[in-house]
């Protein structure tokens, strides 16, 4: 059984408990999660529930999920680019190209695989197949995460989370040249009805909001930061994908005619900021803009600016 814990925002009240999960459990069916609380692996508060239970402000939800397939996760000697260490945290600089954690269709080479090599300890909150992975990056985004080693530490960065206290910037380049200088994206996401894979802005998703501001405007295209106050799966991708102006790059929700022949879309996770779990002070981290990502860069800013904001360094 892998074991996960939700405690419910103020946004889900009333939300009937099989409709909650469906929202969280991305990729089970509704069946399947009518099966999971049927079988009575369904705790809020301690105790079990139906689907029909509408669920409370702040109910402490567990899940019990049978593993379909059990995972031999395995230590394999990947080398890692960490940022900072101790024995409580430890701060990663992901390549792109790398998963997060093991997930039917990428049992090795992941994230995970190089921490448990890496690491004695992590903490096993998320469950055996994600142990220590407190919040996840796409595959094809590069930059800085943070992964805890126990549970405590893995409660307080989660608490930081889920309160938008975590400082968490991306920078990413998109079609199109932005005519504001900044603005808050606020629509809420969810699962596509039709399309499983995609995320898509639904009046029915839960809340997330994106702010962004232009660093430099080229030709065609638009050179941003983002700051999330939520954290929510492909949030920055398809939030500009939905005001009409997808990352560069991207497969999913990009140009079906991309100039450039990319492996993913540019997005860069920037900076990470949040309090230590123990210490109880303020870090910050930040990671250089990938080489794949500054050719770009480069080659749209040689090709002329939009009244572009002079001056910008980039790292």
């Amino acid at each position: 059984m892998e074991k996960i814990q939700y405690e419910i925002d103020k946004e889900d009240e009333n939300v009937r408990l099989d409709v909650y999960l469906a929202k969280m459990l991305e990729g089970k069916s509704r069946s399947h999660i009518q099966e999971i609380i049927q079988n009575g692996n369904a705790f809020v508060n301690g105790k079990v529930k139906k689907s029909n239970y509408k669920l409370k402000y702040k109910d402490n939800l567990l899940l019990q999920v049978p593993q379909n397939v059990e995972l031999d996760l395995k230590p394999e000697d990947i080398k890692l680019d960490i940022l900072y260490e101790d024995k409580d945290i430890i701060v990663i600089n992901k390549p792109q190209g790398m998963v997060v954690h093991p997930a039917p269709g990428n049992y090795t080479g992941t994230l995970v695989n190089a921490l448990l090599f890496h690491c004695k300890d992590l903490s096993g909150i998320n469950g055996v197949n994600r142990p220590g992975i407190v919040h996840r990056i796409d595959k094809d985004t590069a930059g800085v995460l943070v992964v805890a080693k126990n549970d405590f530490a893995h409660n307080a960065l989660a608490e930081q989370l889920k309160n938008h206290s975590m400082t968490r910037v991306y920078n990413a380049i998109v079609e199109g040249v932005l005519k504001k200088e900044e603005d808050t994206l606020d629509f809420p996401l969810g699962r596509h009805p039709v399309d499983r894979i995609k995320i898509s802005v639904l009046k029915t998703g839960r809340n997330a909001v994106t702010h962004y501001k232009v660093l430099e405007r080229f030709k065609a295209n638009t050179f941003i930061e983002c700051r999330l106050e939520t954290g929510r799966t492909h949030q920055i991708r398809v939030h500009m994908a939905h005001i009409g102006h997808p990352l560069v790059g991207d497969p999913v929700y990009g140009y079906k005619k991309q100039r450039f022949n990319l492996s993913g879309q540019l997005l860069h996770a920037k900076k990470l900021g949040f309090i230590h779990p123990t210490k109880g002070e303020y870090m910050e981290f930040e990671s250089d803009m990938p080489d794949y990502f500054k050719k770009i860069y480069f080659l749209l800013k040689n090709e002329g600016c939009s009244n572009g904001i002079k001056g910008h360094i980039v790292r």
